[in-house]
């Protein structure tokens, strides 16, 4: 640690509200890693619908003060470093980890079970109840540091953690197997384009809801098909013609999905981006013995075998665009936009 800087460029969170509540700074404390940690610096971090969410006080269910603001229910600790995508270098460890990690190339699980040395009862996560990756250093537990052998760059890499592992999750809950035909809303972002691949990887067909000017290139992600999101997917496909549906928007048209469902079909949710709220007929849920599954906390496999499928080169990074750390305002307003398909990437080390 002796050779490492005590202060670094990085990006405070310093309270909820619009984009001027990010601080671009150069005088955040190098964190220091406690005896099971270790210490990354941060070579990339990708943008997500987490950052604005948090930012916002989006998750929160309360009232003004955002006492339940984090993706684990609590209030948000300001200032904090958000940025929950990290793909950089072990730069230095804890007494009990091994100095051999020093010089590994890493992404963090996203998800996190221990935090300086302490086992939680429930899981954090990165860049919201602990500090991130929009920063120059970042400490983790080593054992949410994994290894990754690739020829991909650090931008590249930092596509893959949260969006590749949420969609994974989402896979692994609804037990989405090879003769499944499987229904994903909001297709063309970070989670939807990742789980068509995903969904083709299992040798699974995926029907892809997208705008129709981002058809094609869900089609060449492996869609078999793609649903316009204004087209109701009832008259497109029927009822009980899907075995999974993969939903990542939810809003007014979320009691439609359970009528494509044939019976005993799965339907999984992590994300609400056309609403939170929905009606539901209960009547559907019973008589087709559907079953649901909410996925935010990765099932302990599912990190481990996104791993293993980028080092197989079996799924690709998608990167729309790439900023430096500084211009993350302008990264989140592009964001917003929601005109891109993948990811959207600061490089902070890269």
């Amino acid at each position: 640690m002796n050779q490492l800087p005590k202060t670094m460029k990085g990006v405070w969170l310093t309270g909820h509200g619009k984009l001027d509540k990010l601080d671009v700074r150069s005088d955040i404390p190098v964190p220091k890693p406690t005896a099971d940690d270790v210490l990354i610096r941060v070579g990339a971090a990708a943008v997500n619908n987490t950052d604005i969410n948090t930012r916002t006080a989006w998750y929160s269910k309360g009232d003004a003060t955002s006492k339940d603001a984090s993706w684990a229910g609590k209030a948000i600790d300001f200032p904090r470093v958000q940025g929950i995508d990290v793909c950089g270098h072990i730069v230095a460890v804890g007494e009990n980890v091994s100095k051999s990690r020093i010089g590994e190339r890493v992404l963090v699980e996203p998800c996190l079970r221990e935090v300086k040395g302490k086992a939680l009862s429930q899981p954090w996560f990165l860049g919201s109840e602990c500090d991130g990756g929009f920063a120059e250093f970042v400490s983790v537990a080593s054992r949410h540091a994994y290894q990754v052998r690739s020829t991909l760059s650090d931008v590249e890499l930092a596509s893959f953690p949260c969006s590749y592992s949420t969609a994974g999750n989402m896979l692994a809950k609804s037990k989405v197997y090879s003769d499944d035909l499987v229904l994903v809303t909001g297709a063309s972002g970070g989670v939807g384009s990742a789980a068509v691949q995903l969904i083709k990887s299992r040798g699974a067909d995926v029907i892809a809801v997208t705008s129709a000017s981002k058809s094609q290139d869900l089609i060449a992600l492996g869609a078999i098909k793609t649903l316009n999101r204004d087209q109701s997917v009832v008259e497109a496909l029927g009822v009980n013609s899907v075995d999974v549906v993969i939903d990542l928007v939810g809003g007014k048209s979320w009691p439609a999905l359970l009528e494509i469902l044939r019976p005993r079909g799965r339907y999984a949710v992590s994300g609400a981006i056309a609403g939170a709220f929905a009606k539901i007929d209960l009547r559907t849920l019973y008589l087709k013995d559907l079953s649901f599954f909410g996925c935010t906390v990765l099932e302990p496999k599912v990190f481990p075998e996104l791993i293993d499928l980028i080092e197989t080169g079996n799924i690709k990074p998608i990167v729309a665009h790439t900023f430096p750390l500084e211009d993350i305002v302008k990264a989140q307003e592009v964001f917003l936009l929601k005109k891109h398909i993948g990811k959207i990437v600061l490089t902070i080390n890269a």
